[in-house]
């Protein structure tokens, strides 16, 4: 049995969608707040001064001072072999990947490299409070394993996949429908279920895999319980027309993913930027997810996220950063972008309902709100502690908030990894600033 901890400091988290029950009733907010920990999980969470007499003097409290601890961040899209290319300049998405994706990627044909890289990864998702994220390997299976060997042995919730890609791809990076299925059924016989981790298959989009390969995708995706697929879905209206080009018999972009079996509870599309109201029915009736990317949406040039369509057809919504067409790993500088997104749109992005996206609305797309997401009692203590000093000017502006929403507001938009003071996984501190 391991040493129960406190931590006390003001405490954030949402418990319901504010479109569901409003603002007032989404959240939890503690002034002077108790988060107590053991064995990886929240066993208590409330006001310190009602916690604190029984805690019991073996317990350790630790005090964070000018800081707000919330749940840690999920991150639904990104690339860990893309971060060698964050920041490259000029293209959109189709010259993206020729010019910079697909030399980058090769180089993961290297297990070394691809351990030195998911190192690197994983240090910069914890400094900026990411505890759980979604995430593309590449095409080779080696790529897979050094990025679990190290989630493993920090004990963090990822879910990953081998790349599937044997079309529209130099042929350095191309495998077959049945290299690719073989691949994927042996890492997830070895990585699927171990730990706190999960396992998705991941074609990159429909323009890179034959109809074939779609077909094994889907096979494999339905064979084993609480998979996750993962891909692409109408982030650039050149890749529409492509895939109208490739597969004329689909009704869609959407369709072609759902005529090979990979829709459905735990699939989730990022982007989704240029998507028809039928196309958001059927995602919203078959509980799918969109993963929304606003700083790799705005850096690529692919268009804005229309929020209000997708949850008006009942589509589960996540954040996503999309390193390395994202421009940084921050949960608080996608939503900065997001909050940009929105008002381009004349739609408002309240801070609550930001927080939301960040963590509880996140897990809902990943289908693990019950294991994370926000704090109650039972929930895989994952957190993360910000700084309401962390920069003159963030300390300047939160000191003259009158308001928690003007707070949470501040560090949202002024906000990025300086901001995280430390985050917790299973209720370890894997990273301190």
């Amino acid at each position: 049995m391991s040493q129960r901890r406190a931590h006390r400091a003001a405490i954030l988290h949402t418990v319901a969608d504010p479109r569901e029950v409003g603002i007032e009733a989404c959240y939890q907010y503690f002034e002077d707040g108790l988060l107590v920990v053991e064995d990886g999980k929240v066993v208590q969470l409330g006001d310190a001064e009602e916690l604190l007499p029984a805690l019991g003097g073996d317990v350790e409290v630790v005090t964070h001072g000018d800081a707000l601890i919330t749940p840690g961040f999920i991150d639904t899209h990104i690339h860990y072999p893309q971060v060698g290319i964050i920041g490259s300049y000029g293209e959109q998405l189709l010259e993206w990947l020729e010019t910079y994706t697909f030399p980058g990627e090769a180089q993961f044909e290297d297990i070394d490299h691809a351990r030195a890289q998911a190192n690197l990864f994983i240090k910069e998702l914890l400094r900026n409070g990411t505890t759980t994220a979604l995430v593309f390997g590449s095409v080779h299976k080696q790529s897979v394993d050094a990025f679990f060997e190290q989630a493993l042995e920090l004990n963090l919730r990822m879910i990953a996949g081998k790349v599937l890609m044997d079309r529209n791809a130099p042929d350095y990076l191309r495998d077959t429908p049945e290299s690719g299925y073989a691949d994927s059924r042996e890492l997830i016989e070895r990585w699927h279920g171990k730990g706190r981790l999960h396992y998705a298959v991941t074609p990159r989009f429909a323009p890179t895999s034959t109809p074939e390969q779609l077909a094994a995708a889907g096979k494999l995706f339905n064979e084993y319980p609480d998979l996750y697929m993962h891909t692409h879905l109408s982030e650039n209206k050149a890749e529409i027309e492509w895939v109208k080009e490739l597969f004329p018999e689909r009704d869609g972009y959407l369709d072609v993913y759902d005529h090979h079996g990979l829709i459905g509870a735990r699939s989730v599309f990022a982007h989704g930027v240029h998507l028809c109201d039928s196309e958001c029915a059927r995602l919203g009736e078959s509980g799918s997810a969109v993963a929304f990317c606003p700083t790799s949406n705005l850096f690529l040039g692919s268009g804005l996220l229309d929020l209000e369509k997708l949850e008006g057809h009942g589509v589960r919504v996540g954040l996503g950063t999309d390193v390395g067409a994202g421009t940084s790993f921050s949960q608080l500088q996608s939503l900065n972008e997001a909050y940009k997104v929105l008002q381009l749109q004349g739609q408002k992005l309240d801070p609550f309902k930001a927080l939301y996206l960040a963590t509880l609305g996140s897990a809902r797309a990943l289908y693990l709100d019950d294991k994370i997401g926000n704090l109650q009692p039972g929930k895989d203590a994952d957190f993360v502690v910000l700084d309401y000093c962390a920069t003159p000017l963030l300390e300047h502006r939160t000191g003259r908030a009158d308001s928690l929403r003007e707070k949470l507001f501040a560090l949202m938009i002024l906000g990025d990894d300086r901001a995280v003071k430390e985050t917790f996984a299973a209720g370890e501190s894997l990273h301190r600033r």
